[in-house]
């Protein structure tokens, strides 16, 4: 067993793995015209390319990780709900076909992972992030659970899972005060659940962002790619029936790909 570097503690049991990533291409960066002709301009689908990009790095994960995913967590995003189940389908896979660029049609075995949307994984709710103009204006974003679990793989669904976040943060949330804390938060929450799997959170651009500088000290994250990820990892330790976990660290070798930072 490798060694945790804490005198005060045993050796790790185990280590626990979570990778944060970001969703795929999103329309309205791509057609100036979408947002003007669609009624939920807030909520942006992926284009086609998203959803190859997203179907590939679940491959990747599934043929270079060195471990399983047990769990996958989603914003209700769409662009994050059609990111999740492009790479839920390429994990799942009965088998591993690359002529396939995206998941259409792909068999899957659904015991394989257990999916979940979690509201804490969300947008940036400001306009730091969604335009006044696009914003709902009456408040009302429309994300009914139920229709969000029923865009994920049949099967994959988790209806069990107690949400750490009930609702959507508010709207206006101040990103220093509320955002960032919230990302950096919803990773230890989740992790915490369930210290025994390892994770997967689709998320956005910030909130993988603050997981990489959050947990690997001293940098700042200026861009994030579509797809984009980077992996943490901790020991966990037991002692007698109970669990308790060491520190988050950024893997550095592969650890995270299309994160730009200094």
């Amino acid at each position: 067993m490798e060694s945790s570097g804490v005198r005060s503690q045993p050796p790790a049991e185990f280590y626990q793995n979570v990778v944060v990533m970001r969703h795929g291409d999103r329309i309205d960066n791509f057609d100036p015209q979408w947002v003007s002709q669609a009624t939920r301009p807030w909520d942006p689908p992926l284009v086609q390319q998203g959803l190859v990009r997203a179907f590939a790095t679940g491959r990747k994960f599934r043929n270079h990780l060195p471990f399983a995913f047990h769990r996958v967590f989603v914003s209700p995003f769409l662009r994050c709900l059609q990111t999740a189940a492009q790479v839920v389908a390429a994990l799942s896979a009965v088998a591993d076909d690359a002529s396939r660029p995206t998941a259409d049609g792909v068999p899957i075995d659904p015991s394989k992972l257990k999916v979940s949307v979690e509201y804490g994984l969300c947008e940036m709710m400001s306009r730091a992030a969604i335009k006044l103009e696009v914003a709902p204006k009456d408040g009302n974003w429309g994300f009914d659970i139920s229709e969000r679990e029923a865009m994920l793989p049949a099967g994959t669904v988790d209806k069990n899972v107690e949400r750490v976040y009930k609702e959507l943060p508010q709207w206006e949330e101040d990103p220093e005060l509320h955002t960032r804390p919230r990302y950096k938060q919803i990773v230890k929450d989740l992790a915490d659940k369930y210290p025994t799997e390892n994770l997967l959170l689709v998320t956005h651009g910030e909130g993988v962002g603050v997981a990489f500088s959050s947990f690997k000290k001293g940098t700042t994250v200026y861009e994030v790619d579509y797809c984009g990820y980077v992996q943490l990892r901790r020991p966990i330790f037991k002692k007698d029936q109970s669990f308790t976990a060491g520190e988050f660290e950024v893997l550095d070798d592969n650890g995270q790909t299309g994160i730009s930072f200094f």
